[in-house]
């Protein structure tokens, strides 16, 4: 018996681990506790009415149960489905009630009972059970009727018989896992025999137990609390609500299903986020941060021209996709879009980028007007009182005005009196003089460079005073044209 009490206490600690199941997650159950055996329905005379016999004061504890003041029954049990179960019992007693109920036997008491001490006759029986629980067809979680039907041995004293079990229990189950168990067999046994003194051999009984009940060895391979058999997701723990499989950004939508599994989304784009809120997810959206239109890819369109305002070149102007999504506008009705014209207000070739070529004669006005602006002598300022300079250089920038994208050279030119030295220095700040004057008048900066050259390129002889006042010039070069040269 100690050795039974000390198996107990091993199993039920080792159960004290054991985690939330149902039957169909943890197959296994173990269950211990003490057990009632009732001889009562021993066979009795023929003329005593056999329901008396069996369901006569059935509940008469005191006078009528034996009851082993010990642990005295451990059942091991399997679920193997369908709300079935198979287990084995085994359980030991020490009768000292052997009652027979006959209320026409001398001796019998006031309830027709004839109670005899056999002298603490040993009980010992071995029990095989099918089981079928009710729990999963009702729907319940704590209240747990069932009934079961097997077979087993039963050892009475010196005599061994068999005997058939029909039985029923209930179980309230605390948590998944454990519970208290209720149960009682009724132990037909085969022949109802007598022994020599005429004494029941092998009696049919009633035995009740009552114990405390543990399921276990279900297998959750992630540790999600959720069980392999009912994890749709075994090796990564998640939510019961989507059957053990994760969703990682909390947003309701299952990971194997969810588009954006990292980032919170909305349903109705496979968990994606919208930042902008025009119903494409931000991973589809070339504009994510922007409302914008599905036919653009989440992009808007602020002028309505079907071009995405980041591709627009004139995002609040309608214009056809040709142009770039803006409106063809040709002031100078040169053929040229103005936003393409780099002179939309002259008429000019595609070639020259809607810039008028730099004509012939341009250029000849250009050179006129260029040699007839007059310098101190020796110096690089203006001639004083001559009221002509400033009108050529006016004549000068209306040339250049009209060719604003054609880049000019102004070229300073001395004769050869003096040193080249001075007369380098003295080209070079003339020509500086006339680019200035030229830019103080409107002409863009970028378009005009200065050079000297000194006495380095005459156009005349040096030896006659007719010849050095030609050399003493400037000169305007359209620079890479094919009229590039001194005018």
């Amino acid at each position: 018996m100690k050795h039974l009490n000390k198996l107990l206490v091993a199993v039920l600690m080792a159960m004290g681990f054991s985690s939330h199941a149902q039957d169909s997650n943890n197959p296994w159950a173990i269950s211990f506790g003490v057990n009632a055996v009732d001889t009562r329905t021993s066979a009795g005379p023929e003329h005593v009415n056999w329901f008396q016999q069996h369901f006569s004061q059935p509940f008469d504890v005191s006078d009528n149960w034996n009851i082993l003041p010990s642990l005295s029954y451990l059942n091991v049990s399997r679920y193997v489905g369908s709300g079935f179960s198979v287990g084995l019992m085994g359980s030991v007693n020490k009768i000292d009630k052997f009652v027979v109920f006959d209320p026409t036997a001398p001796g019998h008491d006031s309830r027709g009972m004839v109670v005899e001490n056999p002298g603490d006759l040993m009980y010992y029986g071995i029990d095989a059970t099918i089981k079928y629980s009710f729990k999963e067809l009702i729907g319940s979680k704590w209240f747990d009727p069932s009934l079961s039907v097997g077979g087993g041995y039963t050892f009475f004293g010196d005599s061994s018989f068999g005997t058939v079990n029909p039985g029923a229990g209930l179980t309230f189950w605390f948590t998944d896992a454990i519970g208290l168990e209720l149960a009682t067999r009724y132990k037909w046994s085969f022949g109802d025999r007598e022994d020599a003194a005429g004494a029941p051999d092998a009696p049919s009984h009633f035995q009740h137990t009552a114990g405390i009940i543990f399921q276990f060895g279900g297998k959750d391979t992630d540790g999600d609390g959720i069980y392999d058999k009912d994890d749709a997701c075994p090796d990564v723990a998640g939510l019961k609500q989507f059957n053990g499989c994760p969703d990682t950004d909390g947003d309701g939508i299952v990971d194997a299903s969810d588009a954006c599994p990292d980032v919170f989304g909305l349903a109705a784009l496979n968990g994606c986020p919208d930042t902008d809120g025009d119903g494409i997810a931000d991973k589809d959206d070339a504009c994510p941060d922007v409302a914008g239109l599905a036919a653009l890819n989440g992009c808007p369109d602020a002028d309505g021209d079907g071009i995405a305002d980041k591709d627009d070149k004139c995002p609040t102007e309608a214009g056809p996709k040709e142009n770039q999504g803006c409106p063809f506008l040709d002031a100078d009705k040169d053929g040229i879009a103005d936003k393409d014209d780099d002179c939309p207000t002259v008429a000019g070739p595609a070639s020259n980028r809607g810039c008028p070529e730099v004509t012939t004669e341009a250029l000849e006005d250009l050179k006129i007007n260029a040699r007839a602006v007059y310098f101190d002598t020796g110096k690089a300022t203006f001639k004083k009182g001559d009221a002509q300079t400033p009108q050529r250089l006016d004549a000068m920038k209306e040339i250049l005005k009209n060719y604003p994208n054609a880049k000019f050279s102004i070229e300073g030119h001395t004769d050869s009196t003096g040193s080249a030295k001075i007369n380098d220095k003295l080209s070079q700040e003339r020509a500086e003089a006339v680019m200035n004057a030229l830019i103080e008048r409107g002409i863009n900066p970028e378009n005009l460079s200065a050079k000297g050259y000194g006495s380095s390129k005459p156009v005349a002889t040096n030896k006659t005073a007719a010849g050095r006042a030609q050399n003493r010039r400037t000169e305007v070069v359209h620079v890479g044209s094919k009229y590039e040269g001194k005018l």
